[in-house]
């Protein structure tokens, strides 16, 4: 017992919000329990994980939150029960009138030990046992208060005070709709425990846009704690501020502990690892970047600036990354710059891409170890280098190239509510789908029957002519022009094919049903029948398209399949056996 601090936890339980010392001086502690709590969602629909341990002195015990940037110490079993550790700096919240203790930083002395003493709960202590507990007097912030961490913040407390960077802050926007109008701006704010996003409406937009600037650091007070929006925010955060008339805001000129931007970035080669439309960092050299240009937004009808920059990193992989809007129009970063991208979305576009959210934050060529490794990297070996792209690495199987895959299968529904094929982009989706309906008219068109050629011919005086290979013909070779409805438990959608799609739907080269149609129209019709309510699996193409000054998505197949019972009951079986089906 006497390698615990003694002490520790009696101390904390009575200690106050301002108690510097006592939260920043190592306390070595006994993690007796480690225990998930409550898990949320963020914005792009990852689990946000709390930990709640019960720490010892040997003496006493009470519990305490696992700050969430230590929760990969709890994954990687570096902390577990009966673990020694020196926590080297805490903090301490007030909910509902009880202390809520956050461990921020700690280091790990031991694990797999023995329990410690027989340490029991705290009862409620005498004032002047209270009072010999507290090391020093709480420190006030600038503003009066105790500075409280973002991610102790909640609807319960008042009072607080935040000293926070601004790592974003977007345009003033606007809306108009039978309510009114109205106009609102958002920034991120950061401290060294999380982030948060902060909201102001209307006149608060004119008293304190101005007020806040990127990358500064300021103490803020007096703002309204909500539950967070998750379809407007991919922080891991579950509440957002709204700012309001008397929020108060102070620039912080101090430059001691001033919190930095944390990133955690991933490789460009394992973006593939991660599903469509999470959110990721990344850090990159520019190795190529596009002129500034405009396409039409479906959804506002408003023309919208984007630039198209290509990232390449020391795993020799490259992917593209699209700026929007202001940030597009403002960037002139010499070439070769290094860019660190927080909070980005992953597009599966030519096989992965990435793009920036209203929220992301970009930083050109940042002054952190990452960033002094990738330049010395580059400049040294990276310059001379091939890159392979997420396309290429799909390989001919991979829905991302254009082949089905069936671990990445999507449901119609998902495929027109996340827009593929929009705004000009072409987007590559498999799909699981059942022939519904077939168009029986224009279901073929007669092609140049030379090897390779399938070029529309002409009928010409009883022969046909084929313009491109210069030569004539007796007949054509008729070839499939596809339209039909498929659909899946979600909804239903209009695919084009070509030949290789009708001889799969009806088992039968053009030629042979144009035969048929010809001379039964009975069997025709009876054939067109049969060939619906099939089921195949199908690899799709998303692209828009202009017709009578009307733009639509159209879908394109890609490759048809028929379904091989053996094989796709032999991916069931594997995915049980697999971490899947063990989880």
């Amino acid at each position: 017992m006497s390698q615990l601090s003694a002490g520790t936890c009696l101390r904390l339980h009575n200690a106050q919000a301002g108690d510097e010392d006592l939260f920043n001086s190592g306390h070595t502690v006994q993690f007796l329990s480690i225990k998930q709590v409550t898990p949320a969602t963020s914005g792009n629909n990852a689990v946000v994980e709390r930990y709640r341990i019960i720490i010892s002195d040997g003496e006493h015990f009470l519990q305490a939150m696992l700050a969430t940037q230590l929760n990969h110490m709890v994954k990687e079993n570096s902390i577990g029960k009966n673990s020694i550790a020196v926590i080297d700096k805490l903090t301490c919240n007030f909910v509902q009138g009880k202390r809520l203790i956050i461990i921020l930083a700690l280091q790990v002395v031991s694990t797999d030990e023995e329990k410690i003493g027989n340490p029991t709960a705290i009862t409620t202590a005498a004032p002047e046992q209270q009072q010999q507990a507290r090391t020093t007097p709480a420190v006030p912030a600038k503003s009066g208060r105790p500075v409280f961490p973002i991610e102790g913040l909640s609807p319960y407390q008042n009072n607080w005070t935040i000293r926070a960077r601004v790592t974003q802050k977007s345009d003033i926007k606007t809306w108009s709709n039978q309510r009114g109008e109205g106009k609102l701006f958002n920034v991120t704010l950061m401290d060294d425990t999380g982030e948060i996003r902060g909201t102001g409406f209307n006149q608060v937009v004119d008293d304190l846009y101005s007020r806040l600037e990127e990358n500064k650091v300021y103490y803020i007070s007096k703002a309204r704690v909500n539950l967070a929006k998750k379809k407007f925010s991919n922080l891991a955060n579950d509440y957002e501020l709204s700012f309001e008339k008397n929020t108060e805001i102070e620039e912080c000129h101090e430059t001691a502990n001033i919190p930095q931007v944390k990133y955690n970035f991933i490789p460009l080669s394992d973006l593939e690892t991660l599903a469509k439309d999470s959110v990721c960092d990344v850090i990159g050299v520019v190795k190529e970047r596009a002129d500034l240009s405009t396409i039409i937004s479906k959804a506002s009808s408003r023309e919208i600036t984007k630039r198209e920059l290509t990232l390449v990193d020391k795993s020799e992989f490259s992917v593209r990354l699209t700026l929007w809007g202001k940030q597009a129009e403002d960037y002139n970063a010499d070439d070769n710059a290094i860019i660190a991208c927080k909070g980005v979305k992953v597009g599966d576009f030519g096989g992965r891409s990435l793009s920036m959210f209203s929220s992301s934050t970009m930083s050109v060529n940042p002054e952190n170890e990452d960033a002094f490794q990738l330049r010395g990297w580059f400049d040294a070996i990276g310059s001379g280098k091939s890159f392979q792209s997420h396309q290429n690495a799909a390989g001919s199987g991979g829905a991302m190239g254009g082949g089905f895959n069936r671990t990445e299968i999507r449901d119609l529904m998902d495929v027109k509510q996340n827009q593929l094929g929009e705004d000009e982009r072409v987007d590559f989706f498999s799909a699981r789908a059942t022939v519904m309906h077939i168009k029986s008219d224009n279901m073929w068109y007669p092609a140049c029957p030379s090897q390779g050629c399938n070029k529309k011919v002409t009928d010409v005086g009883g022969s046909w002519r084929c313009e491109k290979c210069d030569k004539s013909f007796d007949k054509p070779e008729h070839r499939y022009i596809m339209t039909m409805a498929v659909a899946d438990w979600s909804c239903q959608a209009w695919l084009h094919g070509f030949n290789d799609t009708g001889v799969a739907v009806f088992g039968m080269p053009a030629d042979e049903l144009y035969e048929i149609k010809e001379n039964d129209e009975a069997r025709f019709n009876n054939i067109l029948q049969k060939s619906t309510c099939g089921t195949f699996n199908f690899s799709c193409k998303a692209k828009s398209d202009t017709f009578n000054d009307r733009s639509r998505v159209r879908y394109g197949i890609n490759r048809i399949a028929t379904l091989n019972f053996r094989e796709e009951a032999g991916y069931l079986r594997d995915l049980l056996a697999g971490p899947w089906g063990q989880s």
